[in-house]
């Protein structure tokens, strides 16, 4: 049976902050959640595939060269393929990742990502 999925549930499962947590596949793209606080990551650019972010829980920065967007709970961004960003996480935030498999890996999350 097809079982459904609370994105909250599975974050607030998460007992370390940066550890992500694969929580589906979707065409080739995959669904993780993750904690993060008092992080900023480094400027990279995903040269093959687009990503959202959603949040689930609390409040996050996206910075780009030009600017940065403010996302708050329910709030989602998508961010176009070639594009140079970085996640800005001050306080605790939950949130879903959703990207092509293989685009994430330990340069771009500031090495906390493990296969």
């Amino acid at each position: 049976m097809i079982q459904k999925i609370n994105l909250k549930d599975s974050a607030n499962s998460i007992h370390e902050l940066f550890r992500y947590k694969k929580v589906g596949t979707l065409n080739n793209h995959m669904l993780n959640v993750l904690q993060a606080e008092n992080r900023t990551l480094d400027f990279h650019v995903h040269e093959h595939s687009d990503e959202m972010f959603y949040c689930i829980e609390g409040e996050f920065d996206i910075e780009f060269e030009d600017g940065s967007t403010h996302l708050h709970e329910g709030d989602c961004i998508l961010i176009p393929k070639g594009t140079k960003h970085r996640p800005v996480c001050k306080t605790l935030v939950k949130c879903l990742l959703i990207e092509m498999e293989g685009t994430l890996n330990k340069d771009n999350t500031g090495g906390a990502y493990k296969e």
